[in-house]
């Protein structure tokens, strides 16, 4: 059977025009036995609210569903992979509702464009040059809510939904409180709605089900009042994690735990990177036994069919594939020496520049230095998998996703079906990281449930997942500064080798916003310093790869981070001043990142000065709107042995939904972080990855994880992101903390190959 990709199908998309929609202008209207829908008043009608409505349930809002029984459904339209959504998201609403937290349940969001990120849309301009940066932020807006973009990343989800959430909230109490004034025959002034109930003077009291029939549209306010931030049993608040009992007992669902009657399983493997497609692949009559089915073919891969995955996936090793080569494989060394000659030769596009770089360049001492990070997998302990069922024309696929949105515009055109013919069921994410944006496995499944004709689930081995990745990119950096008379910086100059990630993502799912070449987007994070610098420079010079790229958790920032703290720590003792006090020199005093720095010295107990063997290291970086700071604490007589103590963790990200989730997230950051750090690499020889599994890609291990001590400022500035800012300044902290103990600076990630 041949699953080779149809030309893409030629069809018309229905669009809804777009007009700014206004946050709190709301619209009540009657949806045919959906009870009360509130959408965006300025919404076109034509574009209803799909929201699913049980016969027991009262469609209050886009968002928001209350059952007979009292049980609240908050939509969100967010992946919940560990970081929280299902929690801080429905918090938003709760607060402004006045509901039972113990009523509150979850469900995804269906595809609409209520339910768009638009925060999105920033970080999809930032590839642009500075001149189209609002053209670019334009379209990328304009995409994003004119397709119904929903996806999980770039840590949006609290920042992207503070608003919808809030007001969906409070419009809801509002009805709810009009509704409750008249049967408790009270002002409606004087009600408000706590624990799931509308409350007045005098103990008064009636349960927001017992309202539901009462509900009048006329009541709705044009613009609903948010409750003061600091008010309400919710926001602010470590509320319990709505999914950890269903993954407790077991009943949560991930990709994998899907069963369709007549389901078969596949097994699956890809072209070596930098092939081109299949040329031919064939299963030995001998193989097809024991529960094999047969074989499908795609583009750039051959699956093996069974009635058990097992059966599938030992079967796959007896296939005879053909890949036509391409004209440049995948190859670390040649990757290398490319990004060597690109630093060294080209002088790239300057995407940020201030002063005078040359003059600053040519006064005071001046140091130079070159780093450099390798390609770096995901490893979700959740390998790629998805579902598929292809009946009458359709498909449904369940999978772990960060974007049904994306998952239905590729399984469509690959399927050659229109979008409306595409149905996707998002299941829980065992780990995303950047890693489940993409939607391979998903295009897999479909074709090869069409072509099986029975419901199939694919499921990527170990092995697979590991050479199939979509890897964060390497990359080499040139940093030359110089330090002042008074032992301040002079001027900053940073040049990035790098191949073109965002091109890489979006040629693949989004192709409209595919731009090759240099981009800005490759310096996110080394495009401004958080000190005043009077000479600065920052350019990227592209080194294309055949190796496919991917976003990866905290993306850029991973290593302009590295680059850029790293150097700091260098002008610092080329200036012989305190790492600590030669940042916050340079710092406005009294400002967040001044506060930040202080509080990570105070709470690490950062000191310049090493005694047996241990040394501390500092760093401060700004992403996705966070500030972060980090002091590591390592013991290390030699480079050969470094154990790493402690890291003290501070954050500013704005107003906090839930203390507990920023913390969990600050501490899984540290310890991902950490393992790219000292272990994360993967190497390619002739189109293969060398790093196939745990034994030579190892994750943290518990004896190597140090204590961790996160303290969250408090802020009154717009919530921010929380799920990767604590990547970024891990990498320098523990080099700069390693120099303080050894003397030797390790420019080169990762650490293991001292």
């Amino acid at each position: 059977m041949d699953a080779k990709t149809p030309p893409p199908a030629q069809r018309k998309r229905e669009l809804p025009k777009l007009p700014q929609i206004s946050r709190r202008k709301l619209l009540i209207g009657i949806g045919a036995g959906a009870g009360l829908a509130i959408g965006y008043a300025v919404w076109p009608r034509r574009v209803p609210l799909n929201l699913a409505v049980r016969e027991d349930e009262t469609l209050i809002n886009g968002w928001l569903k209350i059952g007979a029984d009292g049980r609240i459904v908050i939509a969100v339209p967010q992946s919940e992979m560990g970081q929280g959504v299902y929690t801080s998201l429905p918090q938003l609403l709760a607060h402004e509702l006045g509901a039972d937290w113990k009523t509150i349940s979850v469900e995804p969001a269906p595809l609409h464009p209520v339910y768009a990120n638009r925060a999105m849309a920033e970080g999809m301009a930032a590839g642009a040059p500075g001149f189209l940066q609002g053209i670019a932020r334009w379209a990328a807006t304009t995409m994003v809510e004119r397709y119904s973009l929903q996806l999980t990343g770039g840590s949006t989800s609290v920042a992207a939904y503070w608003e919808p959430l809030r007001t969906a909230g409070a419009a809801a109490r509002a009805l709810l409180c009009a509704a409750g004034a008249k049967r408790l025959g009270v002002d409606v002034a004087t009600c408000d709605a706590a624990n799931g109930f509308v409350v007045a003077p005098g103990d008064k009291k009636i349960a927001f089900k017992d309202l539901l029939a009462d509900i009048d549209p006329d009541d709705a306010p044009d613009e609903p009042e948010w409750r003061p931030d600091g008010k309400g049993p919710f926001l602010g608040q470590p509320m319990p994690r709505l999914d950890t009992p269903a993954k407790v007992n077991g009943s949560a669902q991930f990709g994998a735990d899907i069963r369709l009657p007549g389901m078969i399983y596949a097994a699956i493997r890809g072209a070596p990177h930098g092939t081109k497609e299949l040329s031919s692949a064939q299963l030995p009559k001998s193989a097809r036994k024991g529960g094999v089915i047969g074989l499908v073919t795609g583009p750039r891969w051959y699956a093996v069919t069974g009635d058990t995955w097992w059966a599938a996936r030992q079967a796959l090793d007896l296939v005879d594939p053909d890949f036509e080569p391409g004209e440049t494989m995948a190859d670390s060394l040649a990757i290398e020496e490319a990004l060597d000659t690109a630093l060294h030769g080209d002088d790239g596009t300057i995407f940020a520049s201030s002063g005078d770089i040359d003059e600053g360049l040519g006064a005071g001492k001046q140091i130079e230095a070159d780093y450099s990070v390798p390609f770096l997998a995901h490893a979700c302990m959740e390998p790629m998998t998805a579902t598929a069922r292809f009946e009458n024309g359709k498909v449904e696929v369940w999978v772990p996703t960060q974007s049904a949105t994306l998952v239905v515009w590729r399984v469509a055109d690959a399927l050659g079906i229109a979008e409306q013919d595409v149905t996707v069921f998002p299941t829980l994410l065992g780990g995303g990281f950047g890693r489940k944006a993409e939607v391979d496995a998903a295009v897999q499944a479909a074709l090869i449930a069409r072509d099986a004709g029975r419901p199939v689930q694919l499921i990527w081995h170990r092995e697979e997942d590991m050479a199939r990745d979509m890897y964060r990119p390497p990359a080499k950096a040139r940093v030359r500064g110089t330090v002042n008379a008074d032992k301040k910086i002079g001027a900053f100059d940073i040049k990035i080798a790098a191949p073109n990630l965002g091109e890489s993502f979006m040629s693949r799912n989004i192709p409209a916003l595919a731009s090759g070449g240099d981009s800005a987007a490759m310096l996110e994070g080394a495009l401004a310093l958080p000190y005043a610098v009077p000479a600065f420079r920052a350019a990227h010079v592209d080194v294309p790869t055949p190796v496919p790229l991917g976003y990866w958790r905290s993306v850029g920032h991973s290593y302009t981070a590295f680059f850029c703290e790293s150097f700091i720590d260098e002008l610092a003792h080329a200036a012989a001043v305190d790492p600590f006090e030669f940042r916050l020199r340079m710092m406005q005093e009294g400002s967040r990142e001044a506060e930040v720095l202080k509080t990570a010295a105070s709470r690490g107990a950062f000191s310049a000065e090493s005694e047996d063997h241990i040394g501390r290291g500092i760093s401060i970086h700004q992403s996705f709107g966070s500030i972060v700071a980090e002091v590591v604490e390592v013991e290390a007589p030699s480079i050969e042995q470094v154990t790493v103590k402690r890291v003290t963790c501070v954050i500013d990200c704005g107003r906090i939904v839930n203390p507990d989730i920023v913390k969990a997230q600050m501490e899984s950051a540290i310890i991902f972080g950490l393992t790219a750090a000292l272990h994360g690499q993967v190497r390619f020889t002739d189109g293969e990855a060398e790093q196939l599994n745990f034994d030579t890609y190892p994750l943290l291990r518990m004896d190597e994880t140090p204590e961790i001590d996160v303290h969250i400022m408090e802020s009154d500035a717009p919530a921010t992101g929380v799920g990767e800012p604590g990547v970024p300044p891990l990498a320098p902290a523990l080099v700069n903390a390693i120099f303080a103990a050894t003397g030797e600076r390790l420019r080169d990630l990762p650490l293991y190959r001292y």
